[in-house]
């Protein structure tokens, strides 16, 4: 289910052509998670990334997740605009060779105060280490089953906004999503050092049996205020295992 990016020092999980389902560092190497101190226009952010990246000694193949955010939810043709354009300087970094994109993502919506254009809240890259300590990260992922059809027809209780409908798109996220996706590289809950959850909706009432109980807020919760990207998604998560994080 992974696949070996040696270019990049690490291995992923196979998704889509936009991104990966998520990101491993290989052995002797760890992932570096570097987080913008305010939001920064998708061009600008790439090329701070680069600079980063560079400076650290590291190819620009080394570049393995990104954390977007976006003006609003777009539709699924506005999505896979802005995806072909998104990968463009992927390919220029001898990342995505047309089919195969290794590099892990989330890209959300804030409700309140959105960026006027899609832009930057993190990247993460591989670097050598002499830890033996794994790390990883795993794409954001919400309440849309895999597959070719349209979201209206993967989504999980569709516009369901209910408890139990809004409790069954956290249980799909937490175990479909998060947990399939770490199993894929071996871990699991136990392994994560950082948590996120992106909704407008009060699930607090499947907190405790979906996430607590499961062991997932281990390292507590990161909630951010904001959509998934697809109109009519409402709930996404992503997770990490990251010892080395900084803020720019």
């Amino acid at each position: 289910m992974t696949r070996e990016f040696s270019a990049g020092n690490y291995r992923f999980i196979p998704s889509v052509f936009q991104y990966s389902a998520g990101a491993a560092a290989d052995e002797g190497y760890e992932i570096e998670r570097v987080r913008f101190d305010r939001l920064v226009p998708l061009a600008e952010g790439f090329a701070v990334a680069a600079k980063f990246i560079q400076e650290a000694g590291r190819p620009l193949t080394a570049f393995c997740a990104c954390e977007l955010r976006s003006p609003a939810a777009f539709s699924e043709e506005g999505f896979r605009a802005f995806n072909l354009h998104y990968v463009k300087t992927l390919s220029e970094w001898g990342i995505f060779d047309g089919t195969t994109n290794p590099v892990a993502r989330s890209n959300v919506c804030p409700e309140i105060d959105p960026p006027s254009e899609p832009s930057f809240y993190a990247f993460s890259f591989t670097r050598p280490t002499r830890s033996s300590a794994p790390s990883f990260v795993i794409a954001g992922g919400a309440e849309a089953r895999e597959g070719s059809g349209t979201y209206v027809e993967r989504t999980v209780r569709y516009r369901d906004l209910s408890p139990e409908g809004l409790r069954e798109k956290v249980r799909f996220t937490t175990t479909s999503q998060m947990e399939n996706r770490m199993a894929a590289f071996g871990f699991g809950w136990q392994d994560t050092t950082g948590v996120q959850a992106y909704s407008v909706h009060d699930f607090h009432h499947a907190l405790v049996d979906e996430l607590v109980r499961r062991g997932a807020l281990r390292s507590g919760l990161t909630w951010h205020f904001a959509r998934p990207p697809v109109v009519d998604l409402e709930y996404e998560m992503d997770c990490r295992r990251v010892m080395r994080e900084v803020v720019i």
